[in-house]
């Protein structure tokens, strides 16, 4: 087993643990891990995920980092909100919340979102604490428009059937059930590459079946209706993009129309045979691009030098 791979196996103690409050009163919860003073990196998970996605990277990074991540509402520690409470300008809050929340005024820090955590990077986009705090933004496969149109979960030809089917599969209120070997065999099929190793196929499959029925519905509601473009294009900061090849539920088509309507773009890293838990099926890939967004964007201060030149 790699080093990486028995990492994962025990998460990473934080150095804190605390609740913000968003906008509507909703608490989210955070774990800061790292040095208080380091350069600082922002994780936002994705639907039916939760902190412990992200263990390999915070592992990596709490050396010489301040890593701050957080259970997005209705996900791990962060109970579930009121009526009303799922939505993208939620999204946007709770982000925002957690950004004013652990970072002084003026901070700047890294922000890495994997799909529905890069769906509220994109729907915060305009807000006034990503426009203070982000230095840099990493998307990890997401999507920002026709979601279901364009998944390939379910293996019929495009069209509105599958559309419709996909948007009930995202929206089905049936259990998942304990985690079994058939049940393992669907997420990876769903969500990972054909050659995902087993423990990291585990690991997923463990956090995805703890993710409250509720939460895992409501959400898959909002992201059936999603449309971020707008977002996209305001996202006016250095922005680089990551997509496995092998992506069904957000496949490389999302990536590529992202990259091109970015502002400020990076570039699309697309790696091959990879699926759509590209954080987990290949840490040191995307643990690699947050190091190189902190050096070039956080701890060289030349954030606000590629700011000004998109400006003028």
């Amino acid at each position: 087993m790699s080093r990486l791979l028995h990492r994962d196996v025990v998460p990473p103690v934080p150095a804190a643990e605390l609740t913000v409050r968003s906008a509507d009163g909703a608490r989210i919860h955070v774990e800061l891990h790292g040095p208080e003073d380091a350069p600082a990196v922002v994780l936002a998970h994705g639907w039916t995920c939760n902190i412990r996605f992200w263990d390999a990277q915070i592992r990596d990074l709490a050396a010489d980092h301040r890593v701050i991540a957080y259970d997005q509402r209705g996900h791990g520690l962060t109970p579930e909100p009121g009526p009303g409470g799922y939505s993208t300008n939620a999204l946007a809050d709770d982000l925002e919340a957690v950004l004013t929340g652990t970072l002084a005024p003026g901070r700047k820090a890294v922000l890495a979102g994997h799909s529905m955590g890069g769906m509220a990077v994109m729907a915060a986009a305009a807000r006034p604490g990503v426009r203070e705090h982000a230095a840099a933004v990493l998307l990890c496969s997401t999507g920002s428009t026709r979601l279901t149109a364009e998944a390939l979960v379910l293996p019929l030809r495009a069209g509105a059937l599958r559309t419709r089917l996909t948007t009930a599969v995202l929206g089905a209120k049936a259990p998942l059930g304990p985690v079994n070997p058939v049940s393992r065999k669907i997420l990876k099929y769903a969500t990972m590459g054909t050659g995902s190793a087993p423990d990291r196929v585990d690991a997923c499959a463990r956090i995805v079946h703890a993710c409250p029925r509720r939460a895992r519905v409501e959400w898959g509601h909002v992201l059936s209706d999603l449309d971020l473009a707008a977002g996209v294009r305001q996202l006016r900061v250095p922005t680089a993009v990551i997509a496995g090849t092998d992506d069904r539920l957000t496949p490389p088509v999302h990536a590529r129309a992202i990259a091109a309507a970015l502002p400020v773009g990076l570039g699309l890293t697309e790696l091959t045979g990879t699926g759509h838990m590209t954080p987990v099926e290949a840490p040191e890939a995307v643990t690699a691009k947050l190091r190189e967004l902190v050096n070039r964007y956080v701890a060289t201060g030349a954030a606000a030098t590629a700011q000004k030149e998109d400006v003028a």
